[in-house]
């Protein structure tokens, strides 16, 4: 009998990036439809139903008739304007059910989809508007808050990348580039305030960004901004062939958190075996495997709600499962937060699951960057140009002006 071909996951193999980009594809299409739903007055809950199903149905469209996992990487969460962590609420909890979303108010989605255990997750902040006033200008605060958390990711993002990855010129100039000192976790946080500060916003304590491996959103390595404690060090640094989920938080108010008393209802399955003494848990927990595997999910989308909401006690009780407690701003201030799936290649940065680029133009403020030092890696590219646009790069003539014209560069680059 043959043996079996270990198959390889990293980025050295082509059909890895291409399971990620797949996964993202759907992310993204599903992402655009649920943000379409997030209106005034909306449900919030039947909008996750409705991101959920359409999961479902795009998954379903791909890899057909091949024996490959595929599944949902992150149930479809929508977190009103103080809440941090991402919301799901259950049908069962009649006055969470009940929950609707106010005009305006900041709207955090987050959802994702897994091929073969490879999973892109991406959350994206939204104005909650009312059905004739989609598109219009935004201003005041909420203009500030929108910025602030839009140039602060992409600072990060600029950051993540290896020292020296993308330098040009002679090879002992790549070289002194690469042997640069990294800016260490209090260094990235201390620039990311600045960028807050210049709208008079703070970062969300805590908010972590991890390194994505298969089947696993919480690798071996993360990055930890303002960490409350000692246990928010971060470990390890971003290196080519690395997947991240990289994570922006940032609040109108002090950026202090508080969990609150509302039932937990987002779990993910820990790596720690326990043998269950309820039957209830062991049937709960065998469904959680057989559709979830190690991914989070929402006990709405376990086959009976109520049994689950029973039988997931055992199983965080003996740490099989992890719940996610209900995080809020201390303040009760609007939060607005961004994830983007990221692959660090050769070439620089693979945007593989991101939010929507934002149109700066459309949001008003007399608030602004300052900072010389900041204000030159925003003006950084992601990615080293590849392809035809590498072929094209001596056509153009106009340099960039804006931080914003090279958001995308690395979305289709960098493979």
């Amino acid at each position: 009998m043959a043996e079996e071909v270990a198959v390889d996951y990293t980025l050295n193999n082509p059909d890895t990036l291409t399971k990620y980009k797949t996964a993202a594809q759907i992310s993204h299409k599903v992402l655009e439809a649920v943000s379409s739903w997030c209106v005034e007055g909306a449900k919030v809950l039947s909008i996750c139903q409705r991101g959920d199903k359409l999961l479902d149905e795009e998954i379903a469209k791909v890899y057909k008739g091949k024996k490959i996992s595929k599944g949902v990487s992150h149930p479809t969460t929508v977190s009103p304007s103080s809440y941090i962590t991402p919301y799901t609420p259950l049908s069962t909890d009649a006055e969470e059910a009940a929950t609707t979303l106010k005009a305006n108010e900041p709207v955090k989605i987050q959802l994702g989809a897994q091929i073969d255990g490879l999973g892109t997750i991406v959350c994206d902040t939204i104005l909650a508007k009312t059905d004739k006033d989609k598109d219009g200008e935004v201003s005041g605060r909420d203009a500030d808050l929108m910025l602030a958390t839009h140039y602060a990711n992409e600072l990060l993002l600029r950051l993540m990348i290896p020292p020296g990855l993308l330098a040009s010129g002679s090879e002992e100039d790549k070289k002194k580039a690469a042997a640069e000192k990294r800016p260490s976790q209090s260094k990235i946080s201390q620039m990311l305030e600045t960028v807050g500060k210049s709208y008079d916003c703070n970062l969300v304590e805590g908010t972590t960004s991890w390194l994505f491996e298969r089947n696993e959103i919480e690798g071996k390595k993360k990055f930890v901004l303002n960490p409350p404690d000692k246990e928010g060090r971060a470990e390890g640094v971003p290196e080519v062939g690395d997947v991240w989920g990289v994570e922006m938080g940032v609040s109108l108010g002090s950026g202090k958190v508080k969990t609150i008393d509302q039932r937990p209802t987002l779990h993910r399955r820990t790596t720690i075996t326990y043998q269950l003494k309820r039957p209830s848990s062991r049937q709960t927990l065998s469904e959680i495997v057989k559709k979830f595997g190690n991914f989070p999910f929402s006990l709405r989308q376990l086959h009976d709600e109520r049994a689950a909401k029973v039988g997931v006690v055992e199983c965080v009780r003996s740490n099989v499962l992890r719940q996610y407690e209900v995080v809020t701003d201390k303040d009760n201030a609007p939060v607005a937060r961004l994830l983007t799936t990221i692959a660090i290649t050769k070439n620089g940065l693979v945007r593989l699951g991101a939010p929507p680029a934002l149109d700066a133009s459309k949001y008003k403020t007399d608030k602004k960057i300052t900072d010389e030092q900041i204000l030159k890696i925003l003006e950084q590219p992601t990615a080293r140009p590849t392809g035809a646009k590498g072929k094209n790069k001596k056509k153009k003539k106009k340099p960039v002006k804006k931080a914003t014209d090279d958001d995308e560069e690395g979305s289709s680059e960098g493979e």
